[in-house]
């Protein structure tokens, strides 16, 4: 599960940097910026999604912050 999560978070990173290297290189009448932005978001929502899912199947369960009783 842990490596789902990290392949996905490393291929949001990396369609960051390539929309930053199209940004930078900028030609004229390209839309690969939008495009790598795109991927972007759309691999977010996807993890966002699997993760929510996950939860509801009980593959996973949030662990929360320790709370320390006073």
């Amino acid at each position: 599960m842990h490596f789902i999560v990290i392949i996905a978070l490393v291929g949001v990173l990396a369609a960051l940097a390539a929309a930053g290297f199209f940004m930078v290189r900028n030609k004229q009448g390209t839309r690969n910026m939008a495009r790598a932005l795109t991927v972007r978001i759309g691999v977010s929502v996807a993890l966002f999604l699997f993760i929510l899912l996950s939860w509801k199947m009980g593959w996973i369960e949030p662990s929360g912050l320790p709370v320390q009783q006073r």
